[in-house]
């Protein structure tokens, strides 16, 4: 690969009450008063007793997934639902997958990529359980998926029915449990399930303790465990080969590579990903965390397809296990935005549209581990100008703003992420500060947002925890959202559909401050001020563009690419097109990253042909809107927030 240059890089750079006999067969009983009352720590403690499973085990497994919350009833992103998880995928899969629709997910208009859509695959067994706990208990599936107290009984039943297939002893003994928790996982792979079985007896030694998302104060006390993991063995599960992985030894992690290969005698005909020498060539800036839209055995599908699109890593919501497909050296095809793809790793985690409503602490953990892993070996500061959604990657030119994509979206719990990075979110300015960091409690932030059985039907979603903000044009909860005119073309009216983040800021996001006003402050957006309650802020420090002084307003950009006089001859000049937003006089935008442009040229399979072109231009990367922008340095000051 050659390397066009003309500079050195700077320094800155898861309610029906009736259950079954411990035997699991026999006539139905009533359930204990535990299940009813709504007493978390007490139903756990029944069904342990009634199925024989350890509470420690039943408390850890739980734990692992959903945290023992309840989430209203409403599935995870991979179709689990309630306190242990079970799952019912059926109902999701519609044929369609998160690379369908407008967005060109190569982002790359030297060499545009059309998504396709693809047919609905198979169901997996793991993705099926609560059929499994209704024909073990006879619980009506709606009661299992909607009763707490029912739902930690199913659980127990299937933990005790895989059990009792693998011949283990039903005893009161956490440490002979570990072969049923491992088959609990969902995991095809001994590795996978291995990994999950592991992080369960983690929990059990290092203990837990929380209040859940409907007030319930559950503890798991710490308890020396060594469990008997040769049960692993009788699973009869494959092996999988992590020869070729960049994971962290800790993590079940496997090579699944994508196809880099040719389609026709078209030089340009090939899939679907590039090759390059990353970080020698360009320096990997960001990490973008996705989610699939589909089940995991059909996203593996996916990305073994050439004719497909690719990313880096895909993430198992049961048991967090990983996938890698392609190397952090090279660029895969992912982001809708050529510029972030060529310096960026993704990441895509198992799951649903918008009917699925939260994921699992165990793809939360797997997930921070192999980020805060990838950010230590590149380089990559724990923030989020760096560790990018998806949905805050800017379209690269007008036309291809309104097909951006929306996910992770609103429910992805940011702050508790960052935590398990290592790097939370904490205030950093006093309470005066020209900079804030969105911060709103999790579990009481609840917008009042819409669609979430089909997108823009208007249809109230359920209350859920959300991560978003909503942006007001005045200070009062009544007020309108602010326009989006990239996205909403002509009139720019946002609206509150669970995936338009044309009025909404995230948790970790830093804004420049327009205003205070009481219980309220205003925030740059977009260029205009936007309105949340200062609750919902943390004072930060930072750098801020602002106009240089005597221009009216400056233009915004999607990509970062190179002055037209850098491109060599052989290479067609990238145009940089302002995008239908500028920033005005007088308002200021936090900045993230200050950098030198490049343009990855590779339209042909022969990686001869490949090079980075780099200029001499300087650009600030700000938080613009939901989404992130790109400033020249020369149309705009550099400030501290103060």
């Amino acid at each position: 690969m050659r390397v066009m240059s003309s500079f050195r890089r700077p320094a800155l750079a898861l309610a029906v009450t009736a259950a079954v006999t411990v035997g699991l067969g026999g006539a139905l009983r009533p359930s204990p008063a535990a299940a009813a009352d709504g007493d978390r720590q007490r139903a756990f403690a029944a069904a342990s007793a009634e199925f024989g499973v350890p509470e420690d085990v039943l408390l850890a497994v739980s734990y692992l997934q959903s945290r023992w919350d309840t989430n209203g009833g409403q599935p995870s992103r991979a179709a689990g639902y309630g306190p242990m998880h079970l799952t019912d995928a059926v109902p999701f899969l519609t044929g369609s997958d998160h690379h369908d629709g407008a967005e060109d997910p190569r982002g790359d208009t030297a060499r545009p990529l059309a998504p396709r859509r693809t047919e609905a695959g198979q169901v997996a067994a793991a993705l099926r359980t609560v059929d499994l706990a209704k024909g073990l208990t006879g619980l009506d599936p709606v009661a299992i998926k909607a009763d707490p107290g029912a739902n930690i009984r199913a659980g127990a039943a299937v933990l005790r029915r895989y059990q009792s297939e693998l011949g283990a002893p039903v005893v009161g003994d956490p440490a002979a449990w570990y072969g049923a928790v491992a088959r609990y996982s969902g995991a095809d792979d001994a590795d996978g399930a291995r990994s999950f079985a592991d992080q369960v007896y983690a929990t059990i030694r290092d203990g837990a303790q929380r209040t859940t998302d409907d007030g319930q104060r559950v503890t798991l006390p710490a308890r020396a465990v060594r469990p008997e993991t040769t049960w692993l063995d009788r699973l009869g599960l494959r092996a999988s080969s992590r020869a070729e992985t960049e994971c962290p030894p800790t993590l079940a992690c496997e090579w699944i590579p994508a196809p880099y290969q040719k389609l026709s005698a078209d030089p340009g005909d090939y899939g679907n990903h590039d090759k390059a020498d990353r970080p020698a060539s360009q320096r990997i800036e960001y990490i973008v965390i996705h989610d699939t839209e589909e089940d995991y055995a059909t996203t593996l599908r996916l990305v073994q397809d050439p004719t497909y699109v690719s990313w880096n890593f895909t993430l198992r919501s049961s048991d967090g296990h990983i996938a890698q497909h392609v190397k952090s050296r090279d660029v895969a095809w992912h982001a809708g935005n050529w510029y972030v793809n060529a310096k960026a790793i993704g990441l895509e985690h198992e799951g649903f549209a918008a009917q699925g409503t939260w994921y699992t602490e165990a793809m939360y953990r797997s997930s921070a581990t192999l980020v805060r892993h990838l950010a230590l070996r590149y380089g990559i500061p724990l923030d989020r100008h760096h560790i990018l959604g998806h949905d805050t990657v800017q379209g690269t030119i007008p036309s291809t703003i309104p097909g951006m994509h929306a996910d992770p979206g609103p429910y992805w719990d940011w702050a508790h992420y960052f935590d398990l990075l290592g790097a939370p979110l904490r205030p950093s300015g006093g309470a005066q500060s020209g900079l804030v960091t969105i911060a709103p409690d999790f579990q009481s932030n609840r917008p009042a947002y819409t669609g979430c059985d089909r997108p823009g039907s208007g249809n109230p979603c359920p209350s859920r925890p959300s991560a978003s903000v909503v942006l007001r044009t005045e200070p009062r909860d009544d007020a309108p959202l602010l326009l989006d005119v990239g996205r909403h073309v002509p009139t720019g009216q946002s609206t509150m559909d669970v995936l338009d983040h044309g009025s909404r800021v995230s948790t970790g996001q830093r804004y420049a401050v327009a205003e205070r006003g009481g219980e309220w402050t205003a925030v740059w957006y977009l260029g205009q001020k936007g309105w949340l309650r200062s609750a919902q802020t943390m004072p930060a420090t930072g750098l801020v563009a602002t106009p240089r002084a005597g221009r009216a307003s400056v233009p915004v950009y999607g990509r970062a690419y190179p002055e037209a006089r850098a491109y060599p001859s052989n290479v067609p000049v990238q145009s940089v097109v302002p995008l239908p937003y500028t920033l005005p006089a007088g308002q200021r935008y936090a900045v993230g990253l200050v950098l030198r442009p490049e343009y990855y040229y590779a339209t042909t399979f022969d990686t001869a042909d490949h090079l980075v072109v780099r200029g001499n231009d300087v650009y600030y990367q700000v938080q613009f809107g939901h989404r992130v922008a790109y400033l020249r340095a020369a149309d705009v000051d550099l400030l501290p927030s103060s």
